[in-house]
């Protein structure tokens, strides 16, 4: 992580009324939600979780693990009112609190793109799966290109504020391809989402 890490989202992505957000995060949430679905876990673990909105959801769909945790490098973000049956622990993607192996599925949503190494935390995320592994970051250029037309950051060529890499989607599944065997991708705009099983 950086100096300057942001733990959570810059502005509610998961609460917006604006339509056409709330639109793009509802095609996002279906394709995570698809994914996740295929593995039926017995074991989950998020890493970064930032407020836990991403684990609620998740731990409210229809399949129930048995285990659900979630963690951030700081927990400070957390909103009220989350799934009693998710535990949330502190721990840091280059050296997680967990054994080897420990959990069936490991998600790790828009998370990579705000590593100086994310190939280091790749690795971590691999380490304590014993099994599935499902990352998504947001598709570039078209992130910035799509914040440039809302008229965001543009001091910054629409760089989301803590985004350290810019991954397009070859990208990402060539950095995936390190640790994982993409079995399924999904592109709903402007992320890519991709799950796989450890090597």
């Amino acid at each position: 992580m950086t100096a300057t890490t942001i733990v959570g989202n810059v502005y509610d992505k998961y609460g917006t009324r604006n339509p056409v957000a709330r639109w793009l995060m509802n095609n996002f949430l279906a394709a995570v939600s698809e994914l996740y679905a295929l593995t039926r876990p017995r074991s989950v673990l998020e890493v970064g979780c930032g407020e836990g909105k991403l684990a609620d959801h998740l731990r409210g769909l229809s399949h129930q693990p048995e285990r659900f945790e979630a963690c951030d490098i700081s927990l400070d973000k957390l909103v009220p009112g989350l799934d009693e049956r998710i535990y949330f622990s502190a721990g840091d993607i280059y050296q997680l609190p967990f054994e080897k192996g420990q959990f069936d599925l490991v998600v790790c949503c828009e998370v990579m793109e705000h590593l100086d190494e994310p190939a280091r935390g790749l690795a971590e995320i691999a380490r304590v799966s014993s099994g599935w592994l499902l990352v998504s970051t947001p598709r570039e250029p078209l992130w910035r290109m799509l914040n440039l037309a809302r008229g965001q950051y543009l001091l910054d060529l629409g760089n989301t504020p803590g985004h350290v890499q810019h991954f397009s989607q070859a990208q990402l599944l060539c950095l995936l391809a390190t640790q994982m065997q993409v079995t399924e991708v999904r592109s709903p705009l402007p992320w890519t989402v991709a799950l796989g099983r450890k090597r």
